[in-house]
């Protein structure tokens, strides 16, 4: 029996890709439409990733029959109006995509992986539609907060994994394997029957690069290559922050209302500014990330727009200002698990004066050191921001298998259990094996 096959939608660098692959998967068909990334991709994990957006793939052009189906569609054009799903808004497209895909190669599973902030949006109202229709299609869905340092990962992510199966199964999560050290013992889960681990530090992760000059040749660890430990070197004891306190939601309230009034949709402003779904962001009244537009893009935005001049001094003066822990230019923990690592590449070192490499990105990513990263520095680290955790990828898709390939214990008819009916328990124990070996079919997975 060959090895159970996944279909990749919104693969982008392929960090789930890679770890189901080490699960034992074999990936047959992925898509990303960011060039870069398909680039790192098919350097790393194969050609069988199609460069391109998904809308304008055609469902008889991926492979048939996957086992699985996995990726991760945004999640910022959903809308709910007096309880009703606003499904035709064009940003939904690549949900829609997904869900196409799926009802139409039906695979045993699937797995999607997004944002915590699906779960917030319209006080939960969006995340239930969704699984609502996945059960639709014929799919037993759950979903689940998982935060990364969970399972070993050297940061604190926490992203949502939504799981679906048809074959009538529990769906399978995977279970805690380290814990918090520092929590006290009252918050602390019970250790004592346990074998947890503590939480992978990011000095534990990254030490052993903390001395290693920046280069952009492939640097020895000794035991092979380390390729991508560049970084922004440019990191002062200051920073060009705005001038005036600025509140995120009455200006994502105001750009909502100025975009509803235009003739303009998300996906039109993110194709304008070249971005892949950064404008969402400038919209979503939920979004705590401080999304503001930058200065430049404040003023092309008002171009297409056309709303006035409210906060237009508040959102483009800037100055000088000293770098603190309080600003968005975060430190990454050392002692601890790291920060969740962004797409924007800010995160300073914690003991050197420059931003994080970019394969210490990918390492608190759980990247192997030898996995190489294409395109320019910002879309490397763009990359490794999106992605999906190597190692969470690997659990989550090792779990599958496990989860399908569980034996039960199946009725054999007219065959007498009773051991007393034999001979002896040897006798007994040959006859039950024989009747089942003779009537139970395989499971393929």
């Amino acid at each position: 029996m060959g090895k159970p096959t996944v279909v990749s939608l919104f693969a982008g660098a392929g960090g789930m890709d890679l770890g189901f692959k080490q699960a034992g998967f074999d990936i047959v068909w992925a898509n990303d439409f960011d060039a870069d990334s398909v680039r790192t991709y098919q350097r790393n994990l194969g050609r069988h990733i199609i460069l391109g957006d998904i809308k304008d793939i055609k469902s008889k052009d991926i492979p048939n029959n996957p086992d699985v189906v996995i990726g991760g569609f945004p999640c910022q054009g959903f809308s709910i109006n007096n309880k009703k799903r606003s499904m035709e808004d064009e940003r939904n497209h690549l949900y829609k995509e997904m869900l196409r895909i799926i009802k139409d190669k039906k695979p045993k599973y699937f797995v999607a992986e997004n944002v915590k902030g699906i779960l917030s949006i319209e006080k939960g109202q969006v995340i239930d539609l969704i699984i609502e229709d996945f059960k639709k299609i014929g799919y037993k869905v759950d979903y689940r907060l998982l935060t990364a340092s969970d399972y070993g990962v050297p940061q604190n992510r926490q992203r949502v994994f939504i799981i679906g199966n048809r074959i009538n199964k529990e769906n399978p999560y995977p279970e805690i394997t380290h814990y918090n050290p520092n929590l006290k013992k009252n918050q602390q889960l019970d250790l004592f029957n346990s074998k947890l681990k503590p939480y992978v530090t990011a000095k534990e992760a990254l030490e052993h690069l903390a001395n290693k000059r920046i280069s952009y040749d492939p640097i020895s660890n000794g035991k092979g290559k380390i390729y991508n430990h560049i970084a922004r070197t440019n990191v002062q004891d200051t920073f060009w922050g705005r001038k005036y306190k600025v509140n995120q939601h009455d200006i994502c309230d105001y750009l909502k209302k100025a975009r509803n009034n235009s003739e303009w949709s998300t996906q039109k402003i993110d194709e304008h500014f070249g971005y892949r779904h950064t404008a969402g962001h400038w919209f979503r009244k939920d979004n705590n990330s401080g999304s503001i537009p930058n200065p430049d893009d404040w003023w092309e935005l008002k171009k297409l727009l056309k709303f006035d001049d409210k906060y237009d001094k508040a959102v483009t003066t800037l100055e000088e200002k000293k770098i603190t822990f309080e600003q968005s230019l975060r430190i990454a923990n050392w002692d601890t698990p790291s920060d969740t690592i962004t797409a924007t590449g800010t995160e300073i070192h914690p003991n050197k004066k420059r931003r994080i490499s970019v394969r210490e990105a990918a390492i608190l990513q759980t990247f192997p050191d030898n996995f190489v990263f294409e395109g320019a520095m910002g879309s490397m680290y763009k990359q490794i921001g999106n992605a999906v955790p190597v190692s969470l990828g690997k659990a989550i898709g090792k779990l599958i298998v496990n989860h399908a390939l569980r034996k039960k214990i199946r009725v054999i008819n007219n065959f007498k259990y009773s051991r007393y009916l034999n001979t002896s328990d040897l006798d007994w124990h040959n006859s039950l094996d024989k009747k089942i070996a003779s009537n139970q079919k395989s499971f393929n997975f």
